[in-house]
C-alpha cells in the first residue's frame, strides 16, 4: 500500500559548524518524521522555501505535520513582545500560510506546540508569553534534559473530541510533558478539546469537518503508547484523502 506524504516543517536555528559559529541550518528532531512512518505515512521534511513556492509544496501533501521550535513573534497576534525568545517572523509567515492553504484544502493535520500556538492565531486567537503556573507548568530554566522529558502533568481530554479519539477513544485523562515557553490563552475560532489543572489549554481543533488537531505537549517525545495515535490519525486521514 502507497505511504500517504505528510508535509514534516522544520525550524531554522544558527549552530556552529567548520563553516563558522553561527552557520543557518534548518533543523528537526528526528523523532517527527519516525512517528510518521511508524504510522505508515512517508514524510517529506520541507524547508521554509525562497520566493512563492507554497502551491509547489502542497501538491506534493497528502497531509501536514507543522512541528515545534522557536518562539512565535508576538507580532503576529497584534501584541508586544515581552518574552520570546529570538522570533522569526518568516517562520509565522510561512506557517500561517501553511496552515491557511490546508484549511482551505481540507488536508489532514497535525499541529504540535509551535504548530499549535499559530494553529490558534490563524483562526483569531493570541498567545501568552509565559506559562501559567500550575501543576506540572514550571519553569524549564536549570532543569537537566532528562528532567524535561521525563516530567509530566494530567490534561483533560472533552468527551468525543478528535483528539480524545486519536488517544484511544475512552480516556478521560492522559499525562503529557511540559516542552513549550508560551501557551494559548485564546483560541479563537477552535476549540479547547483538552485542559490542564489551572485552564492551561492543551488541545484545540476547529469545528468544522477539516481533519486536524493541535496540542500543546510534544507527543513524538513520549513512550507512551497512546501518543502514537495522534500520528496514525493523521496518517489514516491523509490515506483516506488518497483513496477519495
Amino acid at each position: 500500500m502507497t505511504r500517504p506524504r505528510i508535509l514534516v516543517t522544520c525550524w531554522r536555528r544558527s549552530l556552529s559548524t567548520y563553516l563558522g559559529e553561527r552557520t543557518i541550518l534548518d533543523t528537526l528532531d528526528p523523532a517527527y518524521a519516525g512517528r510518521v512512518a511508524d504510522a505508515g505515512g512517508l514524510p517529506l521534511v520541507v524547508p521554509r522555501p525562497a520566493g512563492d513556492l507554497l502551491d509547489d509544496v502542497l501538491a506534493l501533501a497528502d497531509g501536514l505535520l507543522l512541528t515545534g521550535g522557536g518562539d512565535v513573534d508576538p507580532a503576529s497576534y497584534g501584541a508586544e513582545l515581552e518574552n520570546a525568545d529570538e522570533p522569526d517572523a518568516g517562520a509565522d509567515d510561512w506557517e500561517l500560510a501553511l496552515i491557511e492553504a490546508a484549511r482551505k484544502q481540507r488536508l489532514p493535520t497535525l499541529a504540535i506546540c509551535r504548530g499549535a500556538q499559530l494553529l490558534a492565531i490563524a483562526h483569531g486567537g493570541r498567545l501568552a508569553q509565559r506559562v501559567s503556573a500550575g501543576e506540572g507548568h514550571r519553569s524549564l530554566e536549570g532543569l537537566a534534559p532528562e528532567a524535561i522529558l521525563a516530567a509530566r502533568h494530567p490534561v483533560d481530554l472533552i468527551p468525543g473530541s478528535r483528539v480524545q479519539r486519536a488517544l484511544g477513544g475512552d480516556r478521560s485523562r492522559i499525562a503529557v510533558n511540559t516542552i513549550h515557553h508560551h501557551e494559548i490563552a485564546d483560541a479563537g475560532e477552535l476549540a479547547v478539546t483538552a485542559i490542564a489543572p489551572g485552564g492551561v489549554i492543551e488541545a484545540v481543533e476547529p469545528r468544522t469537518s477539516w481533519d486536524c488537531v493541535g496540542v500543546q505537549w510534544h507527543p513524538e517525545k513520549m513512550a507512551e503508547p497512546e501518543q502514537i495515535g495522534l500520528f496514525a490519525e493523521l496518517v489514516s486521514a491523509a490515506r483516506s484523502g488518497v483513496a477519495a
